[in-house]
C-alpha cells in the first residue's frame, strides 16, 4: 500500500479510536452549593449568573456551573459538597451558614466563596476582612437589625413587644437573634421568639407567635423562615398584626414594611468575586466583603390589612412601593 492510499486508512483508524482524537477542552467548573430554594436564593443566584453573563461567560459555552440544592436537608449538603470535591470544582460557592461550614470541613485547597452568609467569623473562615483561611473569601450578609427596629419605632410609636421566629439549628438565625435582643434592649423594645425546627412548622409557630401579645412582628432572616414566609405573611394578616420582613422581597410576601439588603446585588458581587479567582487571584489576597446598600421597601396594600400607616417621610425614603392592583411579582 503506497503512503498515499495509507493516510486515509490511518486517519479513519484514528478517528474511531478515542486516544487518536484530540482531547476535549475541560471547562472551569464552578460548584455551587445552597441548603435550600428560597425567594432570597433565588435572587442570589440570578445576580451570581448575571455578573458571570456580563463577563461573557456562559454555563456550557466557555465555563461549567453546577447546581447542588440541598432541599434543607444537612445530610445532602453534606454529599453535594463531597460530591464537588471528588469532581473536583474548580471554586466552590457557599451559599448560606450551612453551605459554608460544610464547605469548610471538605476542603481545606479547593478556593471557597461565600456568599448570603451574616457572620463568616462564626464558622472560623477568618478574623477579619483582612485575615482569613487562604483558600476562603466572599461577600457577608449582615442585616441591618438596629436600623430595623429603629424604623419600626418610627411607624409605630407605640411598640413595645415584638415577635419573631427562629430557627436553632441554624446559627445565623441564632446570631440574627442575639442581635435583635440586644438592640431591642437599648430601644426598651422586648422580643418575643418562637422557635421552629423546619419550613413545615412556620405556620404553626406563627398561630402560636400572635397568641404571646405582641405589638408586632419583625422577622429575622433565615434560611428556614425566608422559604415560608407567605405562611407567617397569611397568619399576620388574618390577625391583623404588622409584619415587617427582614429581607427586601418579604413585602411579596406578606410584610407590609422590609429593610433590608439587596440579595441580586449581592449574588453579583459574589460573581465579582469569582470572576477574579478564575483570572488568577488567590482568595487569601481577596478581603471579605460586606454589602453596605440598605434599601427600604412598602407594601401599601398590606399595610392597610395590618392596619398600619406610613408617615409620608418614610414613604418618601422608601426605594420600592407596592400599590393596589400593581403586580407583586
Amino acid at each position: 500500500m503506497t503512503a498515499r492510499k495509507a493516510l486515509p486508512v490511518f486517519l479513519a483508524l484514528c478517528f474511531l479510536v478515542p486516544s487518536c482524537r484530540a482531547p476535549k477542552t475541560r471547562l472551569y467548573t464552578i460548584g455551587y452549593l445552597q441548603l435550600l430554594e428560597s425567594p432570597t436564593n433565588a435572587d442570589v443566584r440570578r445576580g451570581f449568573m448575571k455578573a458571570l453573563e456580563d463577563k461573557g461567560l456562559k454555563d456550557g459555552l466557555n465555563i461549567r456551573v453546577k447546581i447542588g440544592n440541598a432541599m434543607n436537608d444537612i445530610s445532602e449538603v453534606q454529599r453535594l459538597a463531597q460530591e464537588f470535591v471528588m469532581e473536583p470544582v474548580d471554586v466552590l460557592v457557599a451559599v448560606s451558614t450551612p453551605s459554608l461550614q460544610t464547605a469548610l470541613i471538605s476542603t481545606q485547597t479547593i478556593p471557597i466563596v461565600f456568599t448570603s452568609v451574616a457572620n463568616p467569623y462564626l464558622t472560623r473562615a477568618g478574623i477579619s476582612p483582612a485575615e482569613h483561611l487562604p483558600n476562603v473569601t466572599g461577600v457577608a450578609s449582615t442585616g441591618p437589625i438596629r436600623q430595623a427596629l429603629v424604623f419600626m419605632k418610627e411607624v409605630l410609636p407605640d411598640v413595645k413587644r415584638i415577635g419573631t421566629l427562629w430557627t436553632p439549628s441554624e446559627r445565623n438565625s441564632e446570631y440574627y437573634l442575639e442581635l435583635a435582643r440586644a438592640a431591642a434592649w437599648d430601644l426598651d423594645l422586648e422580643i418575643i421568639a418562637v422557635p421552629v425546627a423546619n419550613s413545615s412548622e412556620v405556620l404553626l409557630a406563627a398561630q402560636v407567635l400572635v397568641t404571646k401579645k405582641i405589638d408586632a412582628i419583625y422577622q429575622i432572616s433565615d434560611n428556614t423562615i425566608n422559604a415560608s414566609f407567605e405562611a407567617l405573611g397569611k397568619v399576620a394578616e388574618e390577625n391583623r398584626v404588622p409584619l415587617f420582613g427582614g429581607f427586601l422581597l418579604a413585602t411579596r410576601s406578606g410584610a407590609c414594611a422590609a429593610l433590608g439588603l439587596d440579595f441580586f446585588d449581592m449574588g453579583y458581587k459574589t460573581g465579582e468575586v469569582v470572576i477574579r479567582i478564575k483570572n488568577g487571584e488567590k482568595p487569601v489576597t481577596i478581603p471579605f466583603q460586606s454589602m453596605t446598600s440598605v434599601k427600604l421597601s412598602l407594601n401599601l396594600p398590606v399595610a392597610e390589612r395590618q392596619g398600619v400607616a406610613f408617615p409620608a417621610g418614610v414613604l418618601d425614603r422608601a426605594g420600592e412601593i407596592i400599590r393596589a392592583g400593581q403586580n407583586r411579582d
